[in-house]
C-alpha cells in the first residue's frame, strides 16, 4: 500500500517523495536463514556489529522465527511493526536510518543510468555487487554499516532489544525479496526512483542522438509533455520490453491475517479520529480480506453469488458478532440506536444465517398465500394424527406452537427459521430448514 509521511528519519532527505510500503506478517521461518542474499546478509551484519549485547539478539531471532513479527511499515528512514512477546503483550518497534542527501541520490541516478544493466537489475529485484560498488564510489552507501540501524521501541530499552532485533531479522527477509524495499529506507520509493530513471534516460538518449540524429535536442524536440517534463519515445520504450522480469508465481495463502500497522504514533491523531476504533476496523478488514481471498480461490467460486453490500446496521451486527468484545458490543449498541439486549438478539440472529437472519428478526412481511399452504400441508403430514404440534398463525408469516414457547419465521429467502422465547423476547433459536417440520425438529418441538 502507499501512503503519506512527513516523519521519517531525522537528516538529510527529511521528508522526500512520502511513499509508505506495508508489509503482511511473514509465516514463521522455521528451518531456514533469515537472508539468503548478499544484500540480506550485510543488512544483518550491520546489525550484528552494532549491537552491544548479542542475548538480545539471539532472542530477537527467536521472535522472529516464531512469527512474533507483525505488519511491517517502511516509509523513508524508518521501519515499523508490533512485536508480541510470548505472553501475547505487544510493543511497537521501530529502527531507524539515515535517508539519502538529495545530492546524493542525484549521483546516484545518473550512476545507475550510464549502465543499462544496472536498471535491468533493479527491476529483475536484484542487487548485484558492481552496483553497491560503484554507489560507493560516488560517494552513496546504500546499505548500512556499523551504528547507522537506530533502534526505538515502546519496551523502553536504551538500545538494540529482542523486539527491535526481531523486526530487523523479519526485514532481511523482505529485503531478500525486494531490494527497492531498502531504497525506500533510504527515502525513494520504487514508483519514484522508475520515473526519475525514465526522465535521466530520455534526457541522456536525446544528447547522445544530438544534431547528427536529424533531431534538435533543446527546445521543441517532441520528447517533452504537455507540462514541460521529458518523455521517451513509443519505440524506445518498446525496445526495452524484454528487461522486464516474468510475473512471480502467487505467494501462498497465509493461514491467518496479519497484525494491521500499529496506529500508537508519536503525533496524536486528528479530530474526530478515534485510534482504537480504527485499528479494529483495520483487522476486521484484514480478516475479511482473508476470507475473500479463500473464497476466490476455491473450486467453482465462479459460480457462487456475490454477496450483497451490508447496510450500516447490518455491518455493526456483523462486527459485534465477529469480535465477542462486550465494550466493543456496547460501542456498537449505541451508535446504531439499539438496545444491548436487542443488539445481542441480532448477534445470534446473525450467527445462525447472517444477514437472511438477521431480517427474518427485524422485518415484517406478508408472504404469498400459496406459499403458506404448501407449508401447512408439510406441516401436516410431518406427524401422526394426535403428535402433529398444533400451531397458531400470526401476522407475517409467523406460527407459534400452542403450549410451547416455540415459533417459525417464514424468511423472504423460502426458508422456515425457528425461533424461542427468552425471557418475554422472541430469539432466533437455530439455522433454518426449507419446510416448517424440519425447523420445529430443529429446536425438538413436536417431537
Amino acid at each position: 500500500m502507499t501512503g503519506t509521511d512527513s516523519g521519517g528519519a531525522g537528516g538529510a532527505g527529511r521528508g522526500t517523495d512520502g511513499n509508505e510500503r506495508t508489509f503482511a506478517a511473514l509465516p514463521p521461518a522455521q528451518g531456514r536463514a533469515f537472508a539468503q542474499t548478499w544484500w540480506g546478509r550485510a543488512w544483518l551484519k550491520a546489525l550484528e556489529d552494532t549491537a552491544l549485547d548479542l542475548g538480545q539478539l539471539k532472542k530477537g531471532r527467536k521472535q522472529a522465527r516464531d512469527g512474533a513479527v507483525g505488519a511491517v511499515s517502511v516509509r523513508p528512514g524508518r521501519i515499523t511493526a508490533v512485536v508480541r512477546d510470548r505472553d501475547g503483550t505487544a510493543h511497537r518497534s521501530d529502527v531507524l536510518l539515515q535517508q539519502l542527501s538529495t545530492e546524493e541520490w542525484d549521483r546516484f541516478l545518473d550512476m545507475v543510468v550510464e549502465r543499462a544493466g544496472h536498471i535491468a537489475a533493479l527491476l529483475d529485484r536484484d542487487m548485484p555487487p558492481h552496483l553497491v560498488e560503484e554507489a560507493a564510489s560516488a560517494g552513496v552507501e546504500l546499505l548500512p554499516g556499523i551504528g547507522d540501524l537506530e533502534p526505538e521501541c515502546a519496551c523502553d530499552a536504551w538500545d538494540l532489544c529482542l523486539h527491535t532485533a526481531a523486526l530487523c531479522y523479519q526485514v532481511a527477509r523482505l529485503l531478500d525479496e525486494d531490494p527497492f524495499v531498502l531504497l525506500l529506507m533510504r527515502g525513494r520509493g520504487e514508483r519514484q526512483l522508475l520515473d526519475e530513471l525514465q526522465v535521466r534516460s530520455a534526457r541522456a538518449a536525446r544528447t547522445r542522438r544530438g544534431p547528427a540524429g536529424g533531431e534538435d535536442a533543446g527546445e521543441g524536440s517532441g520528447d517533452e509533455g504537455a507540462d514541460g517534463s521529458a518523455g521517451i519515445r513509443a519505440d524506445e520504450a518498446f525496445a526495452a520490453r524484454d528487461i522486464l522480469p516474468p510475473l512471480p508465481p502467487p505467494p501462498p495463502v497465509p493461514q491467518e491475517p496479519g497484525l494491521p500497522p500499529s496506529l500508537d504514533t508519536e503525533a496524536a491523531p486528528p479530530p474526530g479520529i478515534d485510534a482504537d476504533a480504527l485499528e479494529f476496523l483495520a483487522a476486521d478488514a484484514a480478516g475479511r480480506a482473508l476470507r475473500l481471498l479463500v473464497d476466490a480461490l476455491s473450486a467453482g467460486h465462479e459460480r457462487q453469488p456475490l454477496d450483497r453490500e451490508l447496510t450500516p446496521g447490518q455491518d455493526a451486527v456483523r462486527l459485534a458478532a465477529s469480535c465477542g468484545d462486550p465494550l466493543i458490543a456496547v460501542r456498537l449498541a449505541e451508535g446504531t440506536g439499539r438496545q444491548r439486549a436487542e443488539l445481542d438478539l441480532a448477534v445470534e440472529a446473525w450467527r445462525h444465517g447472517g444477514a437472511a437472519a438477521l431480517a427474518v428478526l427485524e422485518e415484517e412481511w406478508q408472504p404469498e398465500p400459496e406459499a403458506l399452504a404448501r407449508a401447512k400441508a408439510d406441516l401436516a403430514g410431518a406427524w401422526e394424527d394426535g403428535e402433529r404440534p398444533q400451531v397458531r398463525a400470526g401476522v407475517a408469516g409467523r406460527w407459534t406452537v400452542v403450549g410451547a414457547d416455540v415459533q417459525l419465521r417464514y424468511g423472504r429467502d423460502g426458508r422456515w427459521w425457528p425461533y424461542r422465547k427468552v425471557r418475554g423476547r422472541w430469539g432466533a433459536a437455530g439455522p433454518s430448514a426449507a419446510d416448517p417440520a424440519s425447523a420445529l425438529a430443529g429446536v425438538g418441538a413436536g417431537a
